[in-house]
């Protein structure tokens, strides 16, 4: 008997997508999430913290800073390997070596990654192991990460640079009539397209000065001819999402000091206080921030990014300094503040971004709530380098944990602990161990992170007392031992690049 229309079986109805509407929801989201998610980098300084907002989260580093203690941190041993170059390298090696992907193999799922650096090659090896790479692509991300390009985008984006002019160098005297012609005086900072501030920005007063730095600037291209300018520094990170560009706090820039790099105009750590800056100078600050999200949007570009900002001392004009499109040493600083405890981490919107996941977010509101200074508590992170000239072999290394400080300013292993927010108090705080006992211990090298509640430094932009204690202390906890004859000379240099 043929069926009536009464008989004919139901096609099931498709469940409806449901946006993440508000907070909650996408807190909800991550703390249910399935996918595997894992940082690969060196450290996992970096996204400190994220693996407890959102389930699944894993890192898998080069190096061990935690002992093995670490529940959500993955080392595998070490395999030969040609000399690291870059963090692209030390990506590109873990995710060839056969722990990582039995590990990501035997967890399953649909594997999502998140790099602090990574190349073409890189999006390679992660397609061959079934994973997404959760930024956008290497080839914009480089692009975007020109210097040069920098001044481009902000100009169109009416967020200005320090007076500026942009040419190759091919001499002192051809550097001297481009300045005359853009009128930047002769007292200027350059800078080269690509690499880390501290190696590849050049303070030029003289022509002893253009000659020291001669083989790093002629030859190399467009370089950024500024205006020197007596500024502070500020960092601020943002996200730019499809429902606009969400607004971290500013950050003060700890840069240059001897104490912690041997590098001149060298990043050295980042504060977070809720009186960083004047009022007019902070706001100014997230305004151009979001303008910038904005027409990075319109560039193709998605996701977490940072803007370092030049602010004049006598004036309080803010100039765009540089952009990083990718997460920073500053990340750990913006994603532990309390605006995160209160909503989410700014990074939560970056893995929003990209898991295809429908939501909606009043952003306006959003970035206004978190311009409040009672959403801004006080923190203070300082990277610890070897700053002498000389080259050894570590044998002991404070680890990863708590330390006090006693009255008499001497310092003290605690306990240990993956947490910041165990420091209870500015008398203590929590180090990051980077170099390893066995690890060369040559000038610039990594030692670690510390760390602490309050500021560590004075009013004006000094290193305060108590920041000099804090790296006395940890610096005095680090011997080794020379190198062996036959290693000792010229053959081992700084790689010249940073893991963070």
């Amino acid at each position: 008997m043929a069926k009536t229309a009464e008989t004919k079986p139901k096609t099931p109805a498709k469940p409806k997508t449901v946006d993440l509407k508000n907070i909650s929801e996408i807190r909800r989201h991550f703390h249910r999430n399935e996918d595997p998610v894992y940082f690969i980098s060196a450290t996992n300084f970096n996204l400190l913290g994220l693996d407890e907002w959102c389930k699944n989260f894993k890192y898998i580093s080069y190096i061990d800073c935690y002992d093995g203690k670490h529940p959500n941190t993955f080392v595998p041993s070490e395999q030969p390997h040609a000399e690291f170059q870059s963090i692209e390298d030390i990506n590109n090696y873990l995710l060839q070596h056969k722990e990582v992907i039995d590990l990501i193999k035997r967890r399953g799922g649909k594997p999502k990654f998140v790099f602090l650096m990574f190349d073409e090659e890189t999006e390679r090896l992660s397609k061959e192991l079934g994973a997404e790479v959760w930024f956008p692509k290497a080839k914009l991300r480089q692009a975007m990460d020109n210097k040069i390009e920098t001044v481009r985008i902000g100009n169109k984006a009416g967020v200005p640079s320090v007076p500026n002019t942009l040419s190759e160098v091919e001499s002192y005297d051809h550097l001297r009539e481009i300045c005359e012609s853009a009128d930047l005086g002769h007292d200027l900072v350059l800078q080269s397209a690509f690499g880390d501030s501290g190696h590849t920005t050049f303070f030029i007063k003289s022509e002893a000065d253009f000659r020291r730095h001669e083989h790093e600037i002629v030859g190399e291209g467009e370089i950024k001819i500024m205006k020197r300018i007596d500024c502070r520094g500020s960092a601020i990170e943002a996200c730019a999402t499809k429902e606009g560009t969400i607004v971290g706090p500013l950050m003060t820039e700890l840069v240059g000091f001897k104490e912690l790099t041997p590098y001149r105009g060298g990043w050295c750590g980042n504060e977070i206080f809720a009186t960083a800056f004047p009022p007019k100078v902070r706001q100014k600050a997230r305004d151009l921030t979001f303008k910038f999200g904005e027409q990075l949007r319109k560039e193709g570009y998605r996701g977490y990014f940072e803007l370092d900002f030049l602010i004049d001392k006598k004036t309080g004009d803010i100039w765009l300094g540089e952009l990083n499109p990718r997460i920073t040493g500053a990340s750990s600083m913006t994603n532990h503040a309390a605006f995160a405890h209160a909503d989410a981490p700014l990074f939560l919107f970056h893995l929003l971004e990209f898991s295809r996941k429908k939501f909606s977010l009043d952003v306006e509101e959003l970035n206004a709530r978190w311009a409040d200074p009672r959403m801004i508590d006080g923190w203070s992170q300082m990277v610890i380098k070897h700053t002498e000239d000389t080259v050894d072999i570590a044998t002991d290394v404070p680890e990863t944990g708590i330390y006090k400080m006693r009255e008499d300013g001497s310092i003290d292993f605690d306990r240990f602990d993956y947490h910041r927010r165990a420091v209870e108090s500015e008398n203590e705080a929590f180090f990051l161990r980077i170099l390893q006992p066995g690890d060369y211990r040559y000038e610039g090298a990594d030692i670690g992170i510390l760390v602490t509640r309050g500021r560590s430094m004075t009013p004006g932009f000094q290193l305060n007392e108590r920041g000099k204690r804090w790296i006395h202390g940890i610096k005095r906890g680090v011997s080794a031992r020379p190198l062996p004859t036959a290693e000792a000379g010229p053959a081992f240099a700084d790689p010249a690049f940073k893991i963070m």
